[in-house]
């Protein structure tokens, strides 16, 4: 009875163990990842698997023994004794040593993950409501990171995709077999940047810097999102790493710093002309629809006790300046997150134009880049 009991645990045991390894990396246990650290927190993961699978086995191997050997309907009597020694010094000093053995290679993985030392590249990741801002710092390339995934798969007018909530129109992209340190912050509320390929998660906190790192042995594309709740649109701050050979990731460098120069160059022409109003107005349009509609809706009337109306408001009817600010800079303590990275100063003209003049508004208000530029440089 005992040998059978004993040989029916162990292969349940087992049975379950195997499982686990053998599963699918989306169903039941933690994937291996695209990093050494990785690899290695997933090896600690299984390392504590083992070690609890293995106390399993002896303290319910005992106890059901002990449950069937010397159960009461075999008329056994329970002993009499108050301790001994042996035994209490035993369950002492063999959990001491079991904890021991996990907390030395888990000490040995973390100060690894925390060394960010000697790195080859280094990205500001900069978290705001809902995106993600990156500026390599050993370059001049820097851009921000929205989520792609069509409006109208969220509202389920559309089937969703394999990557739905999971795709940008920016991603980030590394060189393969180089470290890059991370450092991350956030420019309003808490946000936590999270690759589970990469092991990394550190928090986005306003104020601070927290820092991480990664080193990437393969091309490809690794995905993650925002871990921590900030907000109305928390659920769609997805991440996307693209991690090529260096000299692809070089290649891509140059053209991305030659993209800005022609865009800076341009912005530069924009400052010295006049756009017209249909057309500031048409640009606009097309800004608010991308960027705005989503808190103050497409009519420009908001929600009710949640994001402000601007049609009819009085910042988007008298106060020019008030209103150029707002788009520019922010609110502090809300939801209005600045645009001075994300837009151009001929779109933030272009979009305080449209909302000035649509819904009924009519205030017949023309901003061009110039005074977008002005006020810039007059709150600096």
């Amino acid at each position: 009875m005992k040998v059978r009991l004993t040989s029916l645990l162990v292969g349940a045991i087992a049975l379950f163990t195997a499982t686990i390894a053998s599963a699918q990396p989306s169903q039941l246990n933690l994937t291996r990842g695209a990093t050494d650290i990785s690899r290695q927190v997933y090896d600690l993961h299984m390392l504590v698997f083992y070690i609890c699978v293995a106390i399993g086995v002896v303290v319910f191997t005992a106890m059901f023994i002990s449950i069937v050997r010397h159960r009461k309907s075999r008329g056994v009597e329970p002993a009499k004794f108050h301790d001994n020694v042996k035994v209490e010094i035993a369950w002492t000093v063999i959990p001491f040593l079991i904890l021991i053995g996990m907390a030395v290679p888990a000490t040995i993985t973390l100060i690894k993950m925390d060394d960010t030392s000697e790195s080859d590249l280094s990205v500001l990741v900069t978290g705001s409501q809902w995106r993600w801002h990156y500026s390599y710092l050993d370059y001049d390339v820097e851009y921000l990171s929205n989520m792609a995934t069509p409006r109208e798969q969220i509202y389920g007018r559309l089937p969703q995709t394999e990557n739905y909530l999971l795709e940008v129109d920016r991603p980030l992209v590394i060189p393969t077999g180089k470290k890059v340190r991370f450092l991350i912050t956030s420019d309003d509320v808490i946000h936590s940047w999270w690759v589970p390929e990469f092991a990394v998660k550190k928090d986005a906190n306003p104020g601070y810097i927290n820092e991480a790192w990664t080193r990437v042995d393969k091309p490809g594309i690794y995905r993650g999102q925002c871990a921590e709740l900030c907000g109305r649109d928390h659920g769609f701050m997805p991440i996307v790493v693209i991690a090529k050979e260096p000299a692809d990731f070089e290649a891509w460098i140059q053209g991305e710093e030659q993209r800005l120069a022609e865009r800076r160059a341009e912005e530069e022409r924009l400052l010295s002309m006049e756009m017209d109003k249909d057309e500031l107005m048409r640009i606009g349009q097309q800004i608010h629809l991308s960027q705005c509609a989503a808190c103050h809706q497409p009519n420009g009337q908001g929600i009710p006790g949640v994001f402000p109306a601007i049609a009819g408001s009085e910042v988007a009817l008298n106060d020019r300046a008030r209103h150029i600010d707002v788009v520019v800079n922010g609110v502090a303590g809300s939801a209005m997150q600045s645009f001075r990275n994300s837009l151009s100063m001929s779109e933030i003209a272009a979009v305080v134009t449209y909302q000035r003049n649509a819904w009924g508004n009519d205030t017949g208000d023309v901003v061009q880049a110039a005074d977008i530029h002005n006020h810039i440089q007059g709150n600096q």
